[in-house]
């Protein structure tokens, strides 16, 4: 499921090859054709703007460095946007916060400003642990199986539904106080 439109965009075979042997310019279309589809989906895994361009950054980085072993069995976009998850998965892991415990889904963060209008989507998502905002995000919307969940997080197919559902109930609840204020 590609829910970033950005992602879906066709790269033709003569900018990627381009790209593959260095061109600097067919690297830059590469960059500009995907820059902003990046941006939103790693903003919503990691929940800060500095983070997110980090993340970006290094995931093109990356991309840019393995470009040579892109072998074209899935879209380009496709082969970018799990880069792009896993690249900022491990920007969460090496912060030095991610290291809280599982519970931390019981403990809002205190650091999130509420917004304006608390029923939108974005907005209930950035009240939640990062961790518990990456699986609902990553499970709901990109379409992300628990197995594969759990094997980005190096846990279990139980955490990842676990984490979800906890996660998705307390959505409902912030939902339901808001509408009863």
């Amino acid at each position: 499921m590609l829910s970033e439109a950005g992602f879906a965009t066709t790269l033709d075979a003569a900018t990627l090859a381009a790209a593959q042997h260095g061109n600097s310019a067919a690297l830059e279309t590469i960059y500009r054709s995907y820059e902003r589809a990046a941006f939103g989906l790693a903003l919503r895994i990691l929940g800060r703007p500095a983070a997110a361009e980090d993340a970006v950054h290094d995931s093109f980085v990356r991309a840019f460095e393995k470009l040579g072993g892109y072998r074209g069995d899935a879209p380009f976009g496709l082969w970018l946007k799990r880069l792009l998850v896993n690249t900022a998965i491990d920007q969460l892991r090496s912060e030095q916060r991610w290291m809280g415990s599982d519970d931390e889904i019981d403990q809002l963060s205190a650091s999130q400003s509420r917004q304006s209008n608390q029923h939108e989507a974005l907005g209930l998502l950035a009240r939640l642990p990062e961790r518990a905002r990456t699986v609902v995000w990553l499970h709901e919307m990109e379409g992300y199986s628990h197995s594969e969940i759990g094997a980005l997080f190096k846990q279990s197919e139980s955490w990842s539904k676990s984490l979800l559902a906890r996660s998705l109930e307390r959505l409902r609840r912030a939902i339901q106080e808001e509408s009863t204020q």
